[in-house]
């Protein structure tokens, strides 16, 4: 009973991680599991079998969700473009209290300010340079790396920011949850193994560098918040801020708009503030 559970612990968590706009660090302190996740993860290699037994159960969970999401996603994509996004919108807006709390108290000063700059000229920059990505990637050594790049980015961010959140306002999101992982499935479905080899392509570099991002950039950036807390989450904020406007600079998702969509739309808003506030937590440990 008690595996089954930390299977649909890890679920909860692997769908936080499809969503963008909600931690998955923040759904393991919300069920009390952070701790014990973070110290398996710190000590594999030197408690292998402990650990491993430890985090198999929340790792089956997370991929089941990340599969069942990622399919999911991917119709209301397709169907309902602007309030899927308006939702997302919400989850990101969300967040602001959870940030706010953090840098209330903390030294911030022009450095802080800077930080928050630069995190939001970034975001944004990135997103004027990048011309959109299809699930079609060609499979060239630059793009292997820039995978491998998010990978560890991503994992970084789930201590802090939606990884799927950073993953769509960089023009990846489409790419590796709805587009690489549904394609794998079909292509099982259909014996399309061309498909799947090239889609596999595309997560194996992401999925390297998440573990590598898990065991140094992570433990990094927790160097980071404990000597410069509050400037880091003025950096996290610029993140944040700059979210909601790169997703509405896709001219894509406004297609088809109507009085009926815009209502859709208002509620989405809403409906993803409000789960954002309920599902959002402090991801950092407790301490002893």
């Amino acid at each position: 009973m008690k595996w089954f559970l930390d299977v649909l612990r890890g679920m909860v968590i692997g769908l936080a991680n499809v969503i963008p706009g909600v931690s998955g660090g923040a759904m393991m302190v919300a069920m009390g599991i952070y701790d014990k996740i973070i110290w398996c993860i710190n000590h594999l290699l030197k408690s292998f079998k402990k650990c491993f037994a430890t985090l198999l159960p929340y790792g089956v969970g997370m991929v089941i969700a990340i599969l069942m999401g990622a399919v999911g996603l991917k119709m209301a994509f397709a169907r309902f473009p602007l309030p899927t996004n308006v939702l997302f919108i919400g989850l990101i807006l969300g967040s602001l209290p959870f940030i706010f709390k953090k840098i209330k108290g903390e030294q911030i000063g022009w450095q802080g300010v800077l930080a928050f700059v630069l995190a939001f000229a970034i975001v944004i920059g990135l997103r004027i340079m990048d011309s959109g990505h299809s699930t079609d990637v060609e499979l060239n050594a630059g793009e292997i790396v820039r995978l491998f790049l998010l990978g560890m980015i991503s994992s970084a961010t789930m201590v802090g920011i939606s990884s799927s959140m950073l993953l769509k306002t960089l023009g990846y999101y489409e790419v590796i949850v709805t587009g690489a992982i549904p394609a794998i499935l079909k292509g099982l479905t259909d014996r399309n193994w061309p498909a799947i080899w090239h889609n596999v392509g595309i997560l194996v570099p992401f999925g390297i560098g998440v573990v590598v991002g898990v065991f140094v950039v992570a433990k990094l950036i927790a160097i980071a918040m404990e000597k410069w807390k509050g400037r880091s989450y003025c950096a996290i904020l610029g993140v944040v801020a700059a979210s909601p406007v790169v997703i509405l600079m896709d001219s894509s998702i406004y297609e088809g708009f109507n009085a009926g969509i815009a209502v859709a739309s208002v509620i989405a808003l809403a409906v993803g503030f409000f789960c954002s506030l309920k599902l959002g937590g402090d991801p950092e440990p407790e301490k002893a």
